[in-house]
């Protein structure tokens, strides 16, 4: 390219649109179009990381893409066996065509999006690789360096106040220095975990009440608790749970109701000013549309590994910006989705925050890189500024992770 076109050709790329975030990816690619083809996919399951399966891309000249899918590897690897003949000696820089013929399958089997979603991810590495550009950069950002996160606590704990005072202690002196955490009701509420229980009754909801009094008192104002739930409430239970919380000021309420949108999660949004959060299920733009249209939800929660990738996320929160609604990110997977995540959220301006599986005791997601480890300072991920999505796989710890069964790649 001579120095004049390669001008050009940048000053095109810095002329471009905030909202035209894939003109900024067809800008990079454009000089390399053609000359990379998809060889294989392949996926493979590790265990402590909520059931989801990495993915991985060949390619024809040696270059690997590498994304998570929310399915096992059984799963997504029969769903890939269907997908290959859209993808196998393809270019992986036509990451729009590959999207619209993955998700717009209909038979023999209508489209599988969480296996789909990998694949999208891991095609976003690619391009990254090819173009020589962190992922951030081809989605048209970065809004910011480093993204907030939130951590978890435990429920069951925060019910003895002595024991809330120990968790209060323990967290001020994690290196990551998280600011935010979730507390799951369901040890709380005596329930297994997102199972549809019955109507909570008057002794479950003042064990709410009291567990997230003891968090509140032993975390003081300067840290942010928030209401997690898994789909498991009835309508009258989670607007009673909304009312019992509500005096401890949660940064918000997630998924009490099932998953699916319905007229429930407008009665719940009606009765209560704790924040409502949703989505860490939910599918494509189409599972999101009918909470943003008619204000259910106060912040959406997609996962990259469930709701369609990076190319399918990016809809949904161009989406929810019509209606500045923040966007926050599920994120309880493998060290790819984290870097995944860290990258778009450092992408999009509605960014929110994103969850968090780092900073656990076993370190389990930091030791599956093979370089530097992700760096959390101040409750914040670093987002790498290397080609693509800057994972670097441990090898060696990844093949001690294999669930039972599981080829290693």
């Amino acid at each position: 390219m001579s120095t004049h076109s390669r001008r050009e050709w940048l000053r095109r790329i810095l002329a471009l649109p905030a909202g035209a975030w894939m003109k900024r990816l067809h800008a990079y690619a454009e000089p390399h179009k053609g000359k990379v083809k998809i060889t294989n996919i392949k996926a493979m399951q590790i265990a402590n990381i909520a059931g989801n399966c990495l993915i991985k891309i060949e390619t024809d000249a040696g270059l690997v893409g590498y994304g998570e899918a929310g399915a096992t590897g059984p799963m997504a690897r029969a769903r890939i066996e269907t997908m290959k003949r859209f993808l196998i000696g393809k270019d992986p820089l036509q990451i729009e065509l590959h999207f619209h013929e993955m998700t717009s399958l209909m038979h023999t089997y209508m489209a599988h999006i969480p296996t789909i979603s990998g694949i999208d991810i891991a095609l976003w590495d690619l391009a990254g690789k090819i173009t020589g550009q962190p992922v951030n950069v081809l989605m048209g950002g970065p809004f910011r360096p480093a993204i907030r996160m939130y951590s978890h606590g435990p429920g069951q704990a925060m019910l003895d106040a002595v024991k809330a005072k120990e968790w209060a202690a323990t967290i001020r002196q994690m290196p990551e220095k998280f600011t935010s955490f979730k507390i799951g009701i369901d040890p709380i509420i005596g329930a297994p975990s997102a199972r549809y229980t019955v109507t909570l009754d008057n002794d479950q909801l003042r064990r709410v009440g009291r567990a997230f009094r003891n968090a509140r008192e032993a975390v003081g104002e300067d840290i942010d608790i928030a209401v997690h739930c898994h789909n498991e409430l009835d309508a009258p239970s989670s607007i009673q749970v909304a009312k019992v919380v509500e005096p401890m000021n949660p940064l918000f309420l997630e998924d009490p109701l099932p998953v699916a949108y319905s007229e429930a999660w407008m009665s719940l949004k009606r009765s209560t000013r704790v924040l409502i959060l949703t989505g860490e299920k939910l599918e494509l733009l189409r599972g999101f549309k009918p909470f943003l249209d008619n204000q259910a939800a106060d912040i959406v929660h997609p996962d990259l590994a469930f709701a369609g990738g990076f190319t399918g996320t990016r809809k949904i929160a161009d989406y929810a910006q019509l209606t500045r609604t923040p966007l926050a990110l599920h994120n309880v997977g493998s060290l790819v989705l984290c870097y995944a995540s860290a990258h778009f959220g450092s992408a999009i301006h509605n960014f929110y925050r994103s969850e968090s599986a780092l900073g656990r005791p076993a370190r389990h997601v930091e030791k599956m890189s093979a370089t530097t480890p992700p760096e959390v300072k101040d409750g914040h991920l670093t987002v790498p500024t290397v080609a693509g999505l800057g994972f670097e796989p441990n090898n060696d710890y990844l093949r001690s992770q294999l669930m039972p069964g599981e080829p290693f790649w």
